[in-house]
Formats: structure tokens, sequence, C-alpha cells
């Protein structure tokens, strides 16, 4: 019998490098996430290999090191930052003698600290709920005890068998709810064009500095912090652009590189404010060493939820922190493509206000 650890704030961290060329700069975002779950870093553990080990994730040698570090540091935690399978836990717990956390229950963590509304909870749920659905296939031996003793022996369930059909039933409770919320906001879309609202969301990497662009630009005070996913969700206001022009905008959840599955799936309601907006805003760290990365997974995304035919306005935003002037750029049409901003410093927004009345002037695509 195998009973999981409880774990705890003081965490061991391992990043193995499998010949990646961003792999240093995935390891600060790793530390970033970790520091964002309110985890203490004890000990980084590295290491480089060709491939995952089945058993183990990381080799025998590798993982006698980290048990040592765990030791050594008194550490209740070791979070990987990479996607183990739920043997791989398993496993690692045995030889750890503590809990093993990976990068998608990590992330999962951090949204379920920062939802607030009860749209938000319930969609990380839903997503911890799915995330968790795996780990119970294949995943800890106490919980495939039969019951057993006198008039109970037989073909009556097994624990395993119990704990899934129980998650099943909350899971489809989670979705009919979520499917009600969906509505709700079908019904508040269809309000919007009825008075021919021009609607425009606000899409980036987390950290981007989406939230502040929203509060500098509506006024509005909502939670704006220098670390991953600070919010989650989804906020829309009015915004007057100026005597003629006024649109909707929405802020979104922030996008991550290797961002779960079950989270896409689970945010879908949420991400698909996107799939009706007139224009996005793309918010970019111009200052970040990999922005174009971060571009790349914001697009991937939003490929996945069927929003890469909508129209994007790419606004530079950070400006200050790279010694830069508020400007427009154009294309070879000059048609604008993108604003360089400080919504920190409230540097280029009279600008940005005046791409969106030039985005609103524009014929609409067939």
């Amino acid at each position: 019998m195998f009973e999981r650890h409880k774990g705890g704030d003081r965490a061991v961290l391992v990043c193995l490098d499998f010949n990646e060329p961003d792999y240093r700069d995935g390891q600060e975002e790793f530390v970033q996430l970790v520091e964002s779950a309110g985890v203490t870093p004890v000990a980084m553990v590295e290491g480089s290999r060709r491939k995952p080990d089945p058993a183990f994730f990381a080799g025998t040698g590798k993982v006698e090191e980290i048990a040592e570090a765990v030791r050594a540091n008194e550490a209740e935690v070791v979070i990987f930052n990479h996607q183990l399978s739920p043997a791989q836990e398993r496993n690692l717990e045995k030889a750890m003698q503590c809990r093993v956390v990976d990068r998608t229950t990590l992330i999962l963590d951090i949204f379920a600290q920062r939802a607030r509304t009860a749209e938000g909870k319930l969609q990380v749920e839903l997503a911890q709920l799915s995330h968790m659905s795996t780990r119970l296939v294949r995943g800890w031996t106490h919980l495939e005890r039969q019951k057993g003793g006198v008039g109970l022996r037989g073909p009556g369930e097994t624990q395993l068998e119990t704990d899934r059909r129980l998650l099943g039933i909350r899971v489809k409770r989670l979705k009919t709810q979520l499917e009600t919320v969906q509505k709700q906001r079908k019904t508040q879309r269809r309000a919007r064009e009825r008075r021919n609202e021009f609607s425009v969301s606000i899409v980036g990497y987390t950290n981007a500095g989406k939230s502040t662009l929203f509060n500098a630009l509506t006024k509005a005070n909502i939670y704006a912090a220098n670390q991953l996913f600070a919010t989650l969700d989804t906020t829309s206001r009015k915004l007057f652009l100026d005597q003629d022009h006024s649109v909707v905008i929405s802020d979104t959840v922030g996008f991550i590189r290797q961002l779960p599955h079950t989270l896409v799936a689970a945010f879908r309601a949420t991400l698909e404010e996107t799939l009706h907006a007139d224009l996005l805003l793309h918010v970019v760290d111009v200052n970040h060493p990999l922005r174009d990365m971060q571009v790349e997974e914001v697009n991937k995304v939003l490929n996945e939820v069927g929003a890469e035919h909508i129209e994007q306005l790419m606004v530079w935003n950070k400006i200050d922190l790279k010694g830069l002037a508020p400007a427009v750029e154009h294309d070879e049409y000059d048609k604008i493509r993108a604003v360089r901003v400080s919504a920190a410093q409230g540097e280029g927004l009279d600008l940005l206000r005046g791409a969106l009345v030039d985005a609103m002037s524009q014929p609409v695509e067939e």
C-alpha cells in the first residue's frame, strides 16, 4: 500500500535539459511560477538527458541526488519543471519520501489560488478534477483495495471505481454549471451586438502587463502585480475613446508555454470571449528577451480556441524599461501594425486610443 505525502512550502526544484535552446529562460520562468505559488525554493537540481526515463523521468543517479537535496534541506515537496506520468509520480514519491508535483499540477495550484469569481473557481476545479482523473486510472495502489469483510465480498466496486464514478459525477455537474455561464455570456454578447458595440479583447503572455493596461485605459481597479497569473477572471468595461467612439474592452487570462490542456479546455468559456471580439490587443513585454517565443505561444492558444482569424493590434508594452519613446508603427500598406506604450507610466495611451479609433473605421473583412 502507498499513501501519498501531504507536501508543504519548502521545495526542491528539478529542471532537466533535453537539449532545448531556451532551457535557461524556461528555468527562470519555472522559478517565477514556484514563487507565484507561494512556495519557497530551497535547492535546484539540474541535469541533462536525451529522453525521460520511463520509471522515474530522471535517471536513478539523479533521483538519489534529488533525494539527498530533500534530506539536506528538509524539503517537504519536489517540483519538476516537466509533466510527469502517474507512475513516475508514484515511483518518485516512494524514492523521495515526500510529495512530488509536476509543472501541470503547479500551474493548476496557482490558478486555484488566483480564482476570484464563481466562474473562475468552477473552471479551476474542473481543470483540477480532469487532471486528477488521469492520476486515478493508474495512480495510487491504496485506491485499488477491494471493499471486503463479512457480507461485503463479491462483485462490489473497488475503491478506485467508486472514486472514479464520484469524480465523474462532479465533473459532469461542473460542466453543466459552466454551460449555464456560457449561455449568460452569449446573451450579454447578443445585447452588445444589438447595440452595435465594437468589442476589444486584451490577450498576451502572463505578466506582459495586460491588467495594468486595462486599468490605465479604463480607470478600473482590477488586481495587477508583477507575478505570473496575477488575474484569471475576465473583466469587461466600456471605454470612451473620444466624443464619437467607444468600445467594450475585456481583460483575459494570461498564457504561458506548456499551458496544460485541461486548463485550456476548462477556460474555453472565458477564452471564447476572444472569438467574438472585433479586435485583439496583443500585449507584449517589449523588454523580454523571449518576446518572439511568447507571441508564438499566445497565438498557439488562440489557434486552439479558434480565434486565429481575429484581427490583432500589437501593443509593445514596458517601453520605459527599454528606453523607447511612444510611437505608432505602420505596415507597408500604411495600416497601423503596433503601438509602443508604457501602461505603468501612462505613456502612449493616447496613441493607442487613436489606433483603436482607426481600427473601428477599417472595413470588415469577409
